[in-house]
């Protein structure tokens, strides 16, 4: 009988440690699965609407009650670097390319354009640009009449009002823009192309051709 009570108990014993080590693995595949259909989702996704936090943390809640807080901290550290690295690929594809980001700054070669852009986030009956040298003189007023809300990218031919070529340098440009007679917000954009990708402690920068860096939240619109 104790023969017998002995080999039931080990039984038992060895039935709980495999039915754990199951359960065990079960958590670290679902955790393993969740960070793949993550990344995967991350690396697919439109750089200039990137998901939700608000989605991100859900799903990481709902994640943490199954694992436990035991290993919210490892999975957590994981999801971190899975997010740097996604982020770091997706901005690395923008290297060479053209963006508009924040800024009013035109360079003008001798008898070429100039590329920039505008920001409305409401529709406009009347957009105006103004371009102006380094003195501060009007060299040219552009009217585009009325707009629709949206990021447009946009060129100075390099003339000035009296039509003739402007001096190649630098200018500055400002946007007026109204609505119903008044006033309404209109950004102006700069373009510039994207030299490399940087890090720092604020996250992933773009150094851009004019020497400036912007963060890949300030891009606008990829060209």
């Amino acid at each position: 009988m104790s023969l017998s009570g002995v080999q039931n108990t080990t039984s038992t014993g060895t039935a709980a440690s495999s039915t754990a080590s199951v359960t065990a693995n079960s958590v670290q595949n679902l955790t393993n699965q969740f960070l793949t259909l993550l990344v995967t989702q991350m690396q697919n996704q439109d750089p200039l609407n990137p998901m939700d936090n608000a989605q991100i943390t859900s799903q990481m809640a709902q994640l943490s009650t199954v694992t436990g807080i035991g290993n919210l901290n490892t999975t957590m550290n994981s999801l971190s670097s899975a997010v740097l690295s996604s982020q770091l690929l997706q901005s690395t594809s923008l290297i060479g390319k053209s963006v508009l980001s924040a800024g009013n700054t035109l360079n003008l070669a001798a008898g070429g354009t100039a590329p920039f852009g505008v920001d409305l986030p409401q529709p406009a009956d009347s957009l105006a640009i103004n371009i102006t040298d380094t003195a501060g003189n009007t060299v040219r007023t552009i009217n585009l009449g009325p707009q629709a809300a949206g990021t447009m990218a946009l060129q100075w031919d390099g003339l000035t009002n009296a039509g003739t070529p402007a001096p190649a340098g630098t200018y500055q440009f400002s946007v007026q823009a109204t609505q119903g007679g008044s006033n309404v917000t209109a950004n102006a954009l700069s373009q510039d192309v994207v030299n490399s990708v940087s890090q720092n402690t604020q996250g992933l920068l773009l150094n851009l051709g004019s020497g400036n860096q912007v963060a890949l939240s300030g891009v606008k619109q990829i060209l």
